[in-house]
């Protein structure tokens, strides 16, 4: 039987840990999506308590926890609620031993080992001393010193099209903090304007970036332009865009135009009208970023705010997201072939949050190589499917349709500083499917090239492919 989270970890046997240790262990991380707050960054935010880094205040906090929590019977009071902190560590701390076999429970004994130092378990019992023993560290153990902890050398936040980026231009201007911190644009707001409430506001936004009003679909267009122009002055180097619904139609501009116009109206595009308008609005964006040399992430098949309840309670991004089931093939392979026929396909890493994609996306993603190394990346195991059979199972059919010695790794999708044992976590499983494929005589023991290719994905490629 093994030690919990021992030298070992998720490592079968001592040629794995040999690897993991020699390779992998010191690697510095590339976390090139994630939810940080470039704010909290610069002002190198110092929590209230353990609980706040962990589960978060007002509203904003790791919906994973909050999920699990939730279906453990706690009360949303001690969750998301407006209980002092102390209760809701309790809280926590006694609902923990009960997530077993769940990702949640051994990321955040790493975290509390790799932190803090400290080697308890997580429960009812040892609640009061991990509490005190942590928030005694708090004191200086503040969201920049985390993030130098580990070893992250560079890491993209989440940007929408009208953030002025004034964090960004404060921390770039601070050289005592050796991370580098780049803003990725996210133009989502702009794109799925079927949701006209959240399309209005975001181009009211814009307006006042821009100082001046927009009303037609060309003037939409030239704003993003001028609003890309900007990111790329500021250092981004990649985007993300969600695509929950995968749209994709005929590039019909006076289609396009006159879903734009409903939508700013207040009116209901149909069916159609939308289908033209994202994949016109797509096609365009795709030009820009190959005339910025930008590198694309497509994050597709969440389905989001499915209660009703919730969402009225609480708004959006509160653990009320979910797996979608749509059909994506077609309409991926239509949008990459459009691209590519426009000259308009840039590197691009495809995530799925459905693992019944894989197999489609790692096929489709060889179709459209040929313009560089890794061109289409089939991106890392995401969200739901960020745990110990997701990571194994997507590491597998990459290696089977594709190339493993070309991905560029993990990310965390967090918005928690503690979050980045998941990257060591990530970088285990590797390193055992990796000495698997040697034990089984399916490749040899070439110390050499296992050592590159453990490092090429655990940072180098990420580096190569985001800043070239």
């Amino acid at each position: 039987m093994k030690q919990f989270q021992g030298n070992d970890y998720l490592l079968h046997d001592e040629f794995a840990v040999g690897l993991f240790d020699e390779f992998a262990k010191d690697m510095p991380i590339f976390d090139f999506h994630c939810h940080l707050s470039p704010k909290q960054i610069y002002e190198d935010h110092k929590f209230s308590s353990i609980t706040e880094a962990w589960l978060g205040k007002d509203g904003a906090g790791d919906h994973y926890k909050w999920r699990l929590l939730r279906e453990a019977g706690v009360e949303e009071n001690l969750i998301t609620g407006d209980a002092d902190d102390h209760a809701r560590f309790l809280a926590f701390a006694k609902a923990m031993p009960t997530f077993l076999g769940n990702p949640i429970y051994e990321w955040t004994h790493l975290e509390l080992k790799r932190y803090f130092g400290i080697d308890l378990l997580i429960n009812e019992e040892n609640a009061e001393e991990i509490y005190r023993r942590c928030n005694e560290q708090l004191q200086t153990k503040t969201a920049r010193k985390m993030i130098e902890q580990s070893n992250v050398a560079m890491l993209f936040t989440t940007d929408d099209p009208a953030d002025d980026l004034h964090y960004h231009d404060l921390i770039a201007k601070d050289t005592s903090f050796k991370t580098k911190v780049l803003p990725c644009w996210r133009p989502d707001r702009f794109l799925h304007i079927a949701n006209g409430e959240t399309f209005r506001k975001a181009m009211g936004q814009l307006e006042d970036a821009l100082g001046k009003n927009i009303t037609s679909l060309d003037e939409l267009l030239s704003a993003l332009s001028s609003r890309l122009d900007f990111f790329a002055s500021k250092g981004c180097k990649a985007t993300d865009h969600g695509l929950d619904t995968l749209r994709f139609s005929r590039l019909d501009k006076e289609t396009s135009e006159r879903a734009f116009r409903k939508a700013l109206k207040g009116e209901e595009p149909t069916e159609d009208e939308l289908n033209c308008y994202e994949s016109y609005l797509l096609v365009y964006l795709g030009k820009e970023y190959c005339r910025l040399g930008f590198a694309q992430q497509y994050h597709i098949g969440a389905i989001r705010n499915n209660t009703a309840v919730g969402y009225k309670r609480h708004g959006v991004d509160f653990g009320y997201d979910a797996t979608g089931d749509i059909n994506i093939a077609a309409n991926l392979a239509h949008l990459l072939s459009t691209l590519e026929e426009h000259d308009a396909l840039p590197p691009t890493v495809l995530y799925a949050l459905n693992e019944k994609d894989y197999c489609s996306m790692v096929t489709l993603m060889n179709v459209f190589q040929g313009h560089g190394k890794g061109f289409i990346q089939l991106g890392a195991a995401w969200w739901f499917n960020d745990h110990y059979e997701g990571i194994r199972k997507q590491i597998r059919v990459l290696m089977a349709g594709g190339l493993l010695s070309c991905f560029i790794g993990m990310l965390t999708d967090s918005r928690s500083f503690l979050s980045y044992p998941r990257h060591e976590y990530f970088r285990r499983i590797l390193v055992d499917e990796i000495s698997l494929l040697v034990e089984e005589g399916r490749y040899p023991n070439d110390r050499k090239m296992l050592g590159k290719i453990i490092q090429d994905v655990c940072y180098n490629n990420a580096i190569e492919y985001f800043t070239k």
